[in-house]
């Protein structure tokens, strides 16, 4: 896929953020590593809605700007830190979705086994403990949960989700969305019942035996030449 098509998937998915509800004003940030192993990632100041795959920055790996124009987000030293410690990561979505950013200000995670649909797409959820948004500090606090994860709460400071392809990152976040809806709603009858022991070793069977299908999909899709 070309560095153009890429671009503008990018515009398409802060678009479907910001229409979603999962971002508002300047919050959230978007990135795709390139087949080059550079990073194209949204730029600071401007509403997702108004990102153009003009203003989109690309950067080497280090975090050298190789264009020129508005700075990358303040948030890219955290995609570059999960680029780093993830080679299978060619996608990563940062935003602030309303009900699973309450759960981490409340400081609730999602690794109670409750909702087949979190464990097969999303595996446990875990939540990062605070750290200062923008600082290196937030990727020593994400450091020690992703090799194990592909979703993450930050505390009182939104949501992170990566993917093979930004197609699953993208819809992993919309999926902890719409999960956190659910577990709220259920919070508000009940307690949450846990599944099996044994219904959960096979959702988590299912989920590895898929994961090998989902990284060969982000190879065909991101691994074309950047033109």
């Amino acid at each position: 896929m070309s560095r153009q098509r890429i671009a503008e998937e990018i515009v398409a998915v802060c678009g479907r953020l910001y229409d979603r509800g999962l971002i508002a004003g300047q919050d959230g940030n978007v990135s795709v590593r390139l087949a080059s192993g550079h990073i194209l990632v949204t730029p600071a100041g401007l509403s997702k809605v108004d990102v153009t795959a003009e203003t989109l920055v690309e950067l080497t790996p280090e975090g050298r700007r190789v264009t020129d124009g508005l700075a990358p987000s303040s948030e890219v030293g955290m995609h570059l830190c999960i680029y780093r410690a993830r080679p299978d990561v060619r996608a990563v979505v940062h935003a602030h979705p309303p009900v699973a950013t309450a759960f981490g200000v409340a400081g609730r995670d999602f690794m109670d086994a409750v909702l087949p649909e979190v464990i097969f797409h999303l595996g446990s959820v875990p939540l990062v403990p605070f750290a200062l948004p923008g600082t290196p500090a937030l990727g020593d606090a994400m450091a020690p949960f992703l090799a194990d994860h592909d979703a993450f709460l930050l505390a009182s400071h939104g949501a992170t989700t990566v993917g093979p392809s930004l197609r699953l990152a993208h819809q992993r976040m919309e999926s902890l969305e719409h999960a956190a809806r659910i577990l709220h709603a259920a919070s508000m009858i009940g307690p949450a019942t846990r599944l099996s022991d044994e219904d959960v070793a096979a959702l988590r069977r299912a989920r590895a035996a898929a994961r090998a299908g989902w990284e060969a999909e982000g190879a065909r899709h991101e691994g074309g030449e950047d033109e």
